[in-house]
C-alpha cells in the first residue's frame, strides 16, 4: 500500500519564494526524507507509530507559508568537492537547486534530523518511563482502524533493525547519513552538530562499527522495503477491542449528558472504584478484565505469526474477574506490598491497550496470571492462596519472539525446580543435563492447561554439577517440526541454546543450528557452567560458535576455540571466548579467555574474531596461543615476545606473564585486534 506524497502546490506569492522552494524540495524528495526519519526515530515506538511519526516529522519540516526561518547557518554538501560548506536556511536563502545537494534539501534534511532526534530526548525533570515530549505531540497523518507496517524483510534486515535499536538516535542518524545520504564522516559530523547532537564525532565512530564488515550489504538493507515507510502493508486493528471502545465512548457520552444536567454531590466514601479505574480514578479500558484479549485455541496452527500473540488463554481461573482485576490494578500501580522484578530494558508502565490473557490458574499454592502486552512484554502476577505473604509482579521483554524464544514462560519456581507454561505448538517436552551429553533426555509431563511438572533448574550458586535444560519439539502442524533446547537463566522466558559448527575447508560460513546433535552437546558440556554469569540479564538466546581448531605445540593434541554469544531481548550482546584444551573428561569446564559486553562480535555484524591465551605444555614450557576465524590469514605478536604466522592459528614460546599484543590480518586487507 503506497502512501501518497503530498501534492505539490502551484500557487505563487511574491513573498514566499524560499518557502515554495523548500516545499518543492520536500515533494520531490519526500520518500528519501521519510526513510531517513524512520531510521533515526526510536524503534521502541513500534513499527505502526514509527511509520506515522516518520511522515509527521517530514511534513512538519516545512515552515509556515509566511514565516521566516531562524535556524543557524547549517552545513550542506559542496556540489563539486562534497565538502561541507555553510549556507543559509532555504526559506531565507532562495536558491533554485532542490536536489539532494541543494540548499533547500539540505535545510529540510536538517529540520527532519532535529525533529526525529527530539523523540529520544527527555528533559531532566521528565519521568523516565514516559516517551520523550516530542513523541506525545499530536500530528498528522492519523490512521484509525488500521495498523501500518513496512514490508517484512529477511533475517539479515531483522538483525540490522535490532542492532540499530541498541544504539542512541545520534548513532542511527550518523549511520543513515553515511549509507542513505552518502555523506562522508566529516559531513555527517557537521550535520549532526547542526542538529544539536552533543558528541557528533563519537556518534560517527560508533556508526562506523555498525554493519561491519559488509557495509555494502547494510546499505542495501537500509534501502530495502524493511526500512521504507512509504510502501506499507495494512492490517486491521483489533476488531473486538474496537467494538468495546465504541460502546465505551457511547456510554461515556450518555454519562456526560446526564452529568451536564445533574449536579449531584457524591460523598468521598461512596465514589466508585471499579476494576476499570486507575489510581487517579480515571476510567482506563486497558485495566478492565472484560476487555482482555483472548486468542482462539487453534489460532496458532493457522497463522504465520507464531509467537505470544498466538497463545490461547489457559488455566482454571481465566473467568475469575476479581483475580484478573487485582492483577491489572497491581500492574497499573503496584502498592508497596507487591514485589516487582524486571529484566533489563523492560518498561513497567501500565498498558495503554487491553493486554492479552495467556494464563490464569493455581500453581504451587499461588494464583498466577500471565499477560502479554501489545508493547511486547510478558507480565506475571502471583498472589498466595493462603497466608500473609505479598503478591509478586514480574516483567520481561518478548519483542520479536518466535517458535523457540516464545515456546515457554516460567509460571512458578520452588526450590531447585520450576514449572513452565508451554506454547500450544509444543508437541513433546523432555529434560536433559548438559553435563551428561551421552544421557538420553527424560520425558516431562504436561497438564491439560499446558503447565509442566516440576523441572529441575540450574543451581544459582555452589558447585556446578549439572545443568538442566528443556528439550522441546514443535508440532508438525506449523511445518517447523524440530527439537530445540532452552534453559532457565532466572528470567520469565528461558533462553534458546544453539550451536554453529566450524566450516570445512573451502566451505562457506555456517549458520547457527539447534544444539541437539552430538557435536553441539559436547561443546555445551564444556561451556554450560559459564551460563551462570548470564543469569537475570534478560538473555534471549545463546550460541556456541566453534570458530577455530588448533594443533598444540610439542606434538600435542588438538584444541578448540568457541565464541559463546548471548543476545538479550533489548539488543546488546555479550561474548565469552572459550579455549577447549584436551581434557580427560568431556565435561571439564573450558577456560574463558575473553569477556566482552555490548559488542557485535560473533554475530551477523561481527563475523571476524581473534583471541589468545597462555598455555603450559607437558614439558613445563609456556606458550602464547592465538586463533582467529576463517577470514584470518596472518597473526602477529608484539610486545615482550614477537612473532608471526600465516593462517588462522599461532603459537610462540613466551614467559608465563609476558605482555603480548595480538593482531590479525583479514582476507580483505583489514586488521583485527584480539578480543579481551
Amino acid at each position: 500500500m503506497p502512501i501518497h506524497q503530498p501534492q505539490q502546490r502551484t500557487d505563487v506569492h511574491p513573498g514566499r519564494t524560499g518557502v515554495q522552494q523548500a516545499e518543492a524540495a520536500l515533494v520531490e524528495h519526500y520518500p528519501r526524507l521519510v526513510r531517513l526519519a524512520y531510521v533515526v526515530l526510536p524503534p521502541a515506538l513500534g513499527r505502526h507509530r514509527r511509520v506515522l511519526a516518520a511522515h509527521a516529522v517530514v511534513q512538519r519540516a516545512l515552515p509556515a507559508a509566511g514565516g521566516r526561518a531562524r535556524s543557524p547557518r547549517v552545513p550542506a554538501q559542496s556540489r563539486r568537492s562534497g565538502a561541507p560548506v555553510d549556507v543559509e536556511p532555504a526559506p531565507e536563502g532562495a536558491g533554485s537547486d532542490r536536489g539532494p545537494s541543494g540548499t533547500a534539501y539540505g535545510w529540510l534534511r536538517l529540520r527532519v534530523l532535529r525533529t526525529a532526534l527530539a523523540h529520544e530526548r527527555r528533559p531532566r525533570w521528565w519521568p523516565g518511563r514516559l516517551p520523550a515530549p516530542a513523541a506525545l505531540r499530536p500530528a498528522v497523518p492519523v490512521v484509525w482502524g488500521l495498523r501500518l507496517f513496512p514490508r517484512a524483510g529477511g533475517v539479515d534486515e531483522l538483525t540490522l533493525d535490532r542492532a540499530l535499536s541498541t544504539v542512541p538516535g545520534a548513532v542511527r542518524a550518523a549511520f543513515a547519513l553515511q549509507l542513505l545520504e552518502g555523506l562522508g564522516e566529516s559531513g555527517a559530523r557537521d550535520l549532526l552538530a547542526g542538529a544539536g547532537v552533543a558528541d557528533p564525532a563519537g556518534a560517527v565512530r560508533r556508526a562506523a562499527r555498525l554493519g561491519m564488515p559488509d557495509r555494502a550489504g547494510a546499505q542495501a538493507m537500509l534501502r530495502s522495503g524493511e526500512f521504507d515507510p512509504c510502501t506499507v502493508q495494512t492490517r486491521p486493528s483489533d476488531l473486538l477491542r474496537r467494538r468495546h471502545r465504541v460502546r465505551a465512548v457511547a456510554v461515556a457520552a450518555a454519562l456526560c449528558v446526564l452529568a451536564g444536567g445533574l449536579a449531584v454531590a457524591v460523598d468521598e466514601g461512596t465514589r466508585p472504584t471499579g476494576d476499570d479505574r486507575d489510581p487517579a480514578g480515571v476510567a482506563v479500558p486497558a485495566l478492565d478484565p472484560a476487555g482482555l484479549l483472548r486468542t482462539a485455541a487453534e489460532r496458532w496452527a493457522d497463522t504465520s505469526r507464531v509467537d505470544f500473540t498466538a497463545w490461547p488463554a489457559r488455566g482454571g481461573r481465566t473467568g475469575d474477574g476479581e483475580l484478573l482485576g487485582r492483577a491489572l490494578r497491581a500492574w497499573s500501580g503496584p502498592p508497596d506490598s507487591v514485589r516487582v522484578t524486571t529484566t533489563q530494558g523492560t518498561v513497567v508502565a501500565p498498558p495503554v491497550e487491553p493486554p492479552r490473557l495467556l494464563f490464569a490458574g493455581e500453581v504451587d499454592g499461588a494464583a498466577v496470571v500471565l499477560f502479554h502486552d501489545s508493547g511486547d512484554r510478558v507480565v506475571r502476577y502471583a498472589e498466595p492462596l493462603s497466608g500473609s505473604g505479598g503478591a509478586a509482579l514480574d516483567f520481561a521483554r518478548t519483542d520479536d519472539a518466535d517458535v523457540t524464544t516464545g515456546a515457554a514462560v516460567v509460571v512458578s519456581r520452588t526450590g531447585d525446580s520450576a514449572r513452565f507454561l508451554l506454547a500450544p505448538w509444543i508437541e513433546e517436552s523432555t529434560t536433559r543435563d548438559l553435563l551428561a551429553p551421552g544421557t538420553p533426555a527424560r520425558p516431562l509431563a504436561v497438564g491439560p492447561d499446558g503447565v509442566t511438572a516440576p523441572a529441575p533448574r540450574p543451581a544459582a550458586n555452589g558447585a556446578c554439577d549439572s545443568w538442566p535444560v528443556l528439550q522441546l519439539r514443535s508440532s508438525g502442524r506449523i511445518v517447523e517440526k524440530h527439537a530445540f533446547l532452552v534453559t532457565d537463566l532466572g528470567d520469565l522466558t528461558p533462553a534458546h541454546l544453539t550451536y554453529t559448527p566450524k566450516p570445512g575447508r573451502g566451505a562457506p560460513a555456517r549458520q547457527p543450528r539447534e544444539a541437539t546433535g552430538g557435536e553441539a552437546l559436547l561443546a555445551w558440556a564444556r561451556t554450560a557452567c559459564s551460563l551462570r554469569t548470564l543469569s537475570g540479564s534478560g538473555v534471549r538466546a545463546v550460541n556456541n560458535w566453534a570458530f577455530a581448531e588448533q594443533r598444540l605445540p610439542e606434538g600435542g593434541a588438538s584444541a578448540g576455540w568457541l565464541c559463546t554469544r548471548a543476545d538479550t531481548w533489548r539488543g546488546p550482546g555479550r561474548v565469552l571466548v572459550h579455549f577447549l584444551d584436551p581434557a580427560g573428561s568431556p565435561t571439564a569446564p573450558a577456560a574463558v579467555v575473553a569477556d566482552r559486553d555490548d559488542t557485535a562480535l560473533c554475530s551477523r555484524f561481527g563475523q571476524h574474531v581473534l583471541a589468545g591465551t597462555r598455555w603450559k605444555a607437558a614439558s613445563g614450557r609456556w606458550y602464547v596461543l592465538a586463533a582467529g576465524s576463517r577470514a584470518v590469514t596472518r597473526i602477529e605478536a608484539a610486545g615482550a615476545v614477537r612473532g608471526a604466522a600465516g593462517g588462522p592459528t599461532f603459537a610462540v614460546r613466551a614467559p608465563r606473564d609476558a605482555a603480548v599484543e595480538l593482531t590479525a590480518s583479514l582476507r580483505g586487507g583489514e586488521t583485527l585486534a584480539a578480543v579481551r
